[in-house]
């Protein structure tokens, strides 16, 4: 082992130095009742984005013959996604490392005690439950790809699989004290974890499915107001989404905030201009899906970047996502229902790439972009989004498979189909109006 001589000169400096570390560690490990609080809401503010915003958002642009079905995966994903957070998805995304690849220290979180902090100034226990609605979230996104025609089972199935498989181990990668977070990849609040990995994961479900049976032929969504609005709350959510990310009631907090309203509002404005230059209208849901692609967008960047910056990202985020809904996905042919590759994909590419631009030292110490003086940031953050995307890939299309074989095959009957599957998997009809 090599041994450090340290001259009688300089011991003085190093236990100083030393004493300081120790110290700020001290203070890093002091429970703070304002961090815990606005963590306490932010976590509340996740959790209302998927049963509430992500199911109105994504149920009012299926027909209305599905409308309860795609409520019903959004729901029942952040369901099954927390009860598997606390047994296991935990403990592989933040338990002890395991040579840079998972975690792992127990069940049912057996190792965290009420006053834990584990060096943060909230409770261990609270960051698991804020980290357990990005987990819901995530499968949530998922589901909006292959919907009005996957059996609920085998949804259901899937999502319990997937969790443990996918999400966990991408997590611990970036977040976790993985190698991808090793080698410096920036991800404020979930553009590798969260969009790439849900919008790869939904396009390959779609790929392994097939297309609806009418795909081709104009398709109505039940609900514009239910969309707009679904929007609205996702928006109102994201503000803990990225805002709580930084784990404090801070500046780098309060900047998250705002970057996320700008980024919103510059992607919303791009896809109202770019849609109205090309069909000459402004419609209710192209206005929602430019919201939720500049919200996309800034999520990685978040904790990083300035206004100027936000503005960029959330322009690009919506004109990339409205060519990549209106052309790419007509161009290739696959049939992604709600969109998920087209939005959360493509805006979280952006957002993760855009993020080794214009991280702002200035902002937040922690990244330096290329606009800084930091060029090799974005091969850095390229690495994050090419890792996310194989992996993802390839282990979604596994679990999906056997999630098919025990549910007896993944995909409605043409008559269920036909049908809708509001009633056939769940007995009820959204709108009764007779």
């Amino acid at each position: 082992m090599r041994k450090k001589i340290v001259s009688l000169l300089t011991l003085p400096a190093v236990l100083a130095a030393q004493e300081e570390e120790a110290a700020e560690a001290a203070v890093e490990a002091v429970l703070n009742t304002g961090d815990t609080a606005w963590i306490i809401v932010a976590t509340t503010l996740v959790m209302l984005m998927t049963p509430a915003g992500l199911a109105l958002f994504y149920g009012g642009m299926s027909r209305s013959k599905n409308l309860l079905n795609t409520m019903a995966m959004s729901v029942g994903g952040y369901i099954v996604a927390g009860l598997v957070w606390v047994v296991v998805g935990y403990s592989l995304a933040f338990g002890a490392d395991i040579g840079g690849l998972i975690g792992f220290d127990g069940f049912f979180l057996k190792n965290i005690a009420v006053g834990d902090l584990d060096g943060r100034t909230i409770p261990t226990i609270l960051f698991a439950t804020f980290q357990m609605t990005f987990a819901g979230i995530t499968l949530a996104l998922v589901s909006g790809a292959p919907i009005e025609r996957l059996k609920f089972s085998t949804w259901l199935i899937f999502s319990v699989i997937w969790i443990i498989a996918v999400y966990a181990p991408i997590c611990h990668w970036v977040w976790g004290g993985g190698f991808l977070g090793s080698d410096g990849v920036l991800d404020f609040a979930g553009g590798t974890v969260v969009h790439i990995n849900a919008g790869v994961a939904g396009l390959v479900i779609v790929l392994l499915l097939g297309k609806r049976a009418d795909y081709g032929k104009p398709i109505f969504p039940s609900s514009v107001s239910f969309t707009l609005l679904g929007a609205v709350l996702l928006w109102f959510g994201w503000f803990g989404f990225n805002g709580g990310s930084q784990l404090a009631a801070d500046g780098i907090a309060s900047n998250a905030v705002l970057v996320t309203n700008i980024a919103a509002s510059a992607a919303a404005l791009a896809w109202m201009l770019i849609e109205y230059i090309t069909y000459k209208k402004f419609t209710l849901i192209g206005i929602a899906s430019g919201i939720v692609a500049g919200l996309v967008g800034i999520t990685p960047a978040a904790g990083f970047v300035d206004t100027l910056g936000a503005l960029v990202i959330g322009l690009g985020a919506g004109a990339l996502s409205f060519y990549a809904v209106n052309s790419l996905k007509k161009a290739l042919k696959y049939d992604d229902s709600l969109d998920v590759f087209g939005v959360h994909a493509i805006s979280g590419i952006w957002g993760a790439i855009a993020t080794g631009i214009f991280a702002n030292p200035a902002i937040n110490e922690a990244g330096t972009g290329l606009l800084y003086g930091n060029p090799g940031q974005v091969i850095t953050q390229i690495e994050g989004v090419v890792v996310t995307i194989i992996y993802t890939a390839i282990v979604t299309a596994i679990v999906f498979k056997v999630a098919s074989l025990i549910t007896g095959g993944a995909r409605v009957s043409a008559e269920i189909e036909s049908q809708g599957l509001d009633e056939t998997e769940h007995g009820e009809r959204a709108f009764n109006l007779r």
